[in-house]
């Protein structure tokens, strides 16, 4: 009995169509004769989902009981002994309630599995285990149902069901998915066009690379070599030289030519290690190629064109690109170059592009070997084991009755040159080989203690021997220095990688930087100085260590950055060779103290334009919205002291009124111009501390008439911290603002609820909206949506509101109502840990 085959449909999101989907497929499967049941779906009450069940057999399910409570689920007993051909089992990642035969609902479609079952399942985007933490980040809410990915990229098939936000908000608004009393929250909460769009992408992403999967099974279980073009993938093939850069933009250029290209550097080392480019240049290669979107390769191979077609076919490549030869003319004549190799190999499924470039004809160069330093200490012990070893090794065997014969005193000569080489590196080798030769000439070969050799076999050896042990130490010593070299490179390459990777992620604490430099170096202290002028002293702009010098004259190593910067450091003297990388921390300092300076200074002239914004406006406001009130209060004022006419007290009473509505008016126009200027002028201090929303938002609701709001604010909602008197006037400012729009029978709704680690409170109003474009300048100071009359305000409250929200650490957003209207959501910072105890069966406070 074979296994079973699953197929799944993976959703964007809740309410795409996935169940749905499964079951126009389990209608599609009996239609063609197959025996097809229900093993276990959920319609949630809608209506479509409900009516597509009709037609299909259904097999029971599984009552448990739980806590005092009945549940349903899958009877996988029941389903075994049914044996159908396929079985429709909604829901992948569900979790059984504890009692049942597995923990996960996975786990029971793997037992059907494995019974030669075929299965069809839904999952969505965010219930797939790794993607827990970018979905909760994403939307705030942490999916304790998940599933994990094996299990899904198992699957036989794996169809997608995508909806645009839009499209699955409107079904949303329509009741398709939830009953009416969840909708508005879920529309302001999980259901946003931005949460929506992001879980699209998601699965989008997460389904282009399952078929990538797909093809790349397909073509290893074919064993098909050749290229298929399903989408542009472009190899760049780099030398470390610097052409890399402009090959790298190229193929940048090219990938972005068609849709889903993609770009991948490749640089091809041989193995043995002794034609390595530049750390450095590749270093900033692998920077490049990263920024553009693309990936950076390290592969070793001894045939640069085998190795780099290898890659590419490997990866499904679909061209390469491959700079312009910087061989000089005469360097063609020891055979045809990489580019001509590659572009003969690729065959007709591979595009090969040459690209030019400056440094055509240039010659290739070979990166400046360094040589190792050994130390003095290890260069005194190579000497005494070259010289001194040979003379107490010939004075032994001249004194011990053995012959062992010239090959053997040959071989023990050797040994000690390649030990001095060992030790001391090249120069004790070949004058241990020398002094050894002579040795063995003066010693060893007949006649004795001359230099004359009778058997011309013996000069052979000797020669032999002498070649061979140059030969040795030479090679010895070569890998002695390609050792150490190659430890000090990867030490740079780590270095210059973290500089990088610091710009990367955009930082710019100076401290830290100029720590890691000390570190790296192991100075006692390390300082930025820098000066206005030749003339002028020099200052610190930053220094970690103990005592740093005050000018670069002073420090044991001085790297300076232009004119009137430079990096001083105390502690050692640094050989030459350190200097490169100073170079490079020193230059990234420079530019984190430019990026520094020029924030300061973009946020002085944002807070100057922002001031004169502010003062021109309140100009405008002074000269007609403040006089407006006044001439009102001015006009009944007058008429109540006039001797000419006889007012009656219903008279009176209106003119009072209108007095007090001026000057009421008046407060509130000069409240909030006040509440701007400390804004403004960041003089607001919020006192923050843990508070109930309900102790708040009634208070804020006095200032609208009865009947015009209505409040829902569970009590068990979690505390959040604010400050209470802030909080107060910006629900003030924004109820106020949602009456002013809202029709006259239909009250504005306030309600509260919890989202993770935060609290939403949400007023929604049913007036005329405001379109998507003029959501954000709303929140302008002096600004007024639509048609309002001028006396109605000067445009302050709603950015007092956010303003004070901010200030606490919260935000402030505009969206649409579903049906019209606008919805204000105050986003505000749960207390963790400081919860009210829930209280069973209490309602939402309801206050109108």
């Amino acid at each position: 009995m074979g296994r079973g085959k699953l197929r799944i449909y993976l959703g964007a999101a809740p309410g795409v169509g996935k169940t749905y989907a499964m079951l126009s497929e389990g209608h599609r499967r009996v239609e063609r004769g197959t025996d097809c049941v229900v093993a276990f779906v959920e319609h949630h009450d809608r209506p479509r989902t409900e009516v597509m069940l009709h037609g299909l057999e259904q097999v029971p399910r599984r009552t448990l009981q739980y806590r005092d409570a009945t549940f349903t689920e899958m009877d996988v007993d029941a389903v075994l002994a049914r044996k159908p051909a396929v079985a429709l089992v909604d829901e992948l990642a569900h979790t059984n309630v504890p009692g049942s035969r597995n923990g996960k609902r996975w786990q029971d479609i793997e037992e059907l599995l494995a019974a030669g079952v075929d299965v069809i399942s839904t999952v969505n985007i965010q219930h797939l285990e790794s993607l827990g933490d970018v979905v909760e980040s994403i939307t705030g809410v942490r999916q304790k149902e998940t599933v994990p990915d094996e299990v899904v990229r198992r699957a036989d098939q794996i169809e997608l069901v995508d909806m645009s936000p839009q499209a699955l908000r409107r079904r949303m608004a329509h009741g398709n998915i939830y009953k009416p009393d969840r909708i508005d929250a879920s529309l302001a909460n999980y259901f946003r066009p931005g949460n929506l769009t992001a879980l699209r992408e998601l699965a989008l992403l997460w389904t282009a690379d399952r078929v990538d999967e797909y093809l790349q099974q397909y073509r290893g279980e074919h064993n098909i070599r050749s290229t298929w073009q399903a989408r542009e993938r472009i190899v760049v093939g780099l030398t470390g030289g610097p052409e890399g850069r402009t090959l790298i933009r190229r193929a940048s250029r090219l990938a972005e030519k068609g849709a889903g290209g993609e770009v991948l550097a490749v640089y091809i080392a041989r193995s043995d290690g002794l034609t390595a480019a530049s750390p450095k240049e590749l270093a900033v290669q692998r920077t490049l190629v990263e920024d553009l979107g693309g990936t950076f390769h390290h592969v070793i191979g001894d045939d640069i064109p085998s190795g780099l077609l290898e890659f590419a076919r490997g990866v499904n490549a679909t061209q390469i690109v491959l700079g312009s030869s910087r061989r000089k003319t005469w360097q063609y004549m020891l055979g045809p170059g990489v580019g001509q190799t590659v572009a003969r190999e690729s065959g007709p499924d591979l595009d090969v592009h040459i690209v030019t470039h400056e440094e055509v004809a240039k010659g290739r160069g070979l990166p400046v070997a360094r040589g190792a330093r050994l130390g003095r200490s290890r260069i005194i012990w190579g000497w005494i084991v070259g010289i001194a070893g040979p003379g107490l090794l010939a004075l032994l065997l001249t004194h011990v009755d053995a012959d062992l014969g010239l090959a053997n005193d040959m071989l023990l000569f050797l040994a000690l040159t390649v030990a001095s080489a060992l030790l001391g590196g090249l120069m004790p080798a070949l004058a241990s080989a020398a002094f050894g030769s002579f040795l063995l000439n003066w010693f060893f070969t007949p006649p004795l203690h001359q230099l004359t050799i009778a058997d011309p076999k013996n000069i052979v050896a000797i020669a032999v021997f002498f070649g061979v042990a140059m030969s040795v130490a030479s090679v010895v010593d070569l890998a002695a220095r390609r050792t150490h070299q190659a430890a000090r490179l990867r030490a740079e390459a780590e270095t210059l990688s973290f500089l990088a990777g610091s710009v990367l992620r955009g930082e710019t604490s100076l401290e830290s930087l100029l720590e890691r430099v000390r570190e790296t170096f192991a100075m006692e202290s390390v300082a930025l100085l820098q000066r206005q002028s030749d003339v002028e002293p020099w200052t610190c702009a930053a220094s970690v260590g103990a005592h740093p010098v005050s000018r670069p004259e002073d420090a044991d190593v001085d790297m300076p950055v232009g004119e009137h910067l430079a990096l001083a450091l105390t502690g050692r003297v640094l050989p030459a060779e350190d200097r490169r990388v100073l170079g490079a921390f020193a230059a990234q300092a420079a530019v984190v103290l430019d990026r520094q300076r020029l924030v300061g200074e973009a946020e002085e002239a944002r807070k100057l334009a922002e001031g004169n914004k502010i003062r021109t406006s309140l100009l405008a406001a002074v000269s007609h919205d403040l006089r407006t009130p006044l001439a009102g209060i001015k006009a009944a004022v007058s008429s109540l002291r006039s001797d000419d006419v006889e007012w009656s007290e219903e008279d009176r009473a209106e003119l009072l009124e209108g007095i007090e509505d001026g000057a009421d008016r008046l407060d509130h126009l000069v409240g909030n111009l006040l509440d701007m200027s400390r804004l403004q002028t960041g003089t607001v201090t919020p006192l923050i501390r843990a508070i109930d929303l309900d102790e708040v938002v009634p208070m804020a609701l006095g200032g609208v008439p009865d009947g015009s709001a209505e409040l829902d604010i569970p009590e068990t909602l979690p505390m959040v911290e604010v400050d209470k008197g802030l909080l107060e006037r910006a629900v003030a400012n924004i109820v106020e603002n949602a009456v002013k729009y809202s029709p006259p029978d239909v009250p504005v709704a306030v309600s509260a609820s919890a989202l993770g680690e935060r609290v939403e409170l949400r007023v929604v109003d049913r007036g005329p909206g405001v379109p998507d474009e003029s959501k954000d300048g709303i929140f302008e100071p002096f600004q007024r949506f639509g048609d309002a009359p001028r006396g109605s305000g000067v445009g302050l409250g709603l950015a007092v509101a956010r303003g004070f929200v901010e200030a606490m650490g919260g935000t402030i957003t505009a969206e649409d109502t579903p049906g019209g209207g606008l919805t204000m959501t105050l986003t505000l910072r749960a207390v963790t840990g400081r919860r009210p105890p829930p209280t069973a069966d209490v309602p939402a406070r309801v206050i109108s």
